[in-house]
């Protein structure tokens, strides 16, 4: 089974994003991407609304995902790129998707309403129920912003890449975040920047 990265994809411009990350890490890993597209089926009276009518769900479950496909394809002809849409709580359906994967990206945020599903509370039940790596890419984020601005500062993608930062607690360091951030150096070929913050004690004032 290759090894593959999970993107939950609902067309806004962080999940496009993240898409573009995600293809940019798959070929730094020899690993595919697939696409996941979290389908809610729309009440019937509001299906026959206007703005959310047959046109508007097509769009939603057939368009967004395929567009992104082919543009990925055509940026990183050397990435294996799939779809896949499912049905369900898009929470539940993402942390599945991301059991089947080595790494799950999320935009780090999305549309609201209907269409939008990395909103708030459910954005932030996928990362506490994934098992795996979680990455949240910005809208705008561009493979440029990775790496170092060239002498004259000017940004660019032919220089080294940015340092990967890692936030350790010294008093439970957690093996598998220590893991990441060295293989995520390591394949960068970047330099390793470890944080530590602590409390002050209260004497401090005086």
């Amino acid at each position: 089974m290759p090894r593959t990265i999970a993107v939950g994809l609902d067309g806004s411009p962080e999940s496009r994003a993240a898409a573009r990350w995600a293809a940019r890490e798959a070929a730094l890993r020899g690993a595919v991407v697939k696409l996941v597209h979290v389908w809610q089926p729309v009440p019937e009276p509001m299906a026959q609304a206007p703005l959310v009518g047959a046109e508007t769900q097509q769009h939603w479950t057939e368009r967004i995902p395929r567009e992104a496909a082919e543009g990925l394809a055509l940026s990183h002809p050397g990435v294996e790129v799939s779809t896949e849409q499912r049905g369900g709580r898009p929470a539940e359906v993402l942390a599945e998707a991301a059991g089947e994967a080595e790494l799950l990206v999320l935009g780090s945020r999305a549309l609201s309403g209907i269409g939008g599903f990395l909103v708030g509370s459910v954005g932030q039940a996928v990362v506490a129920r994934a098992e795996v790596p979680v990455v949240v890419v910005r809208a705008g984020e561009q493979a440029v912003d990775e790496h170092l601005k060239d002498p004259v500062g000017i940004p660019s993608a032919a220089t080294a890449f940015r340092p990967v930062v890692l936030g350790l607690d010294t008093g439970s360091p957690a093996g598998e975040v220590l893991a990441f951030a060295f293989e995520e150096a390591q394949r960068r070929a970047a330099r390793l920047t470890v944080v530590q913050g602590w409390n002050l004690p209260a004497s401090y004032a005086y």
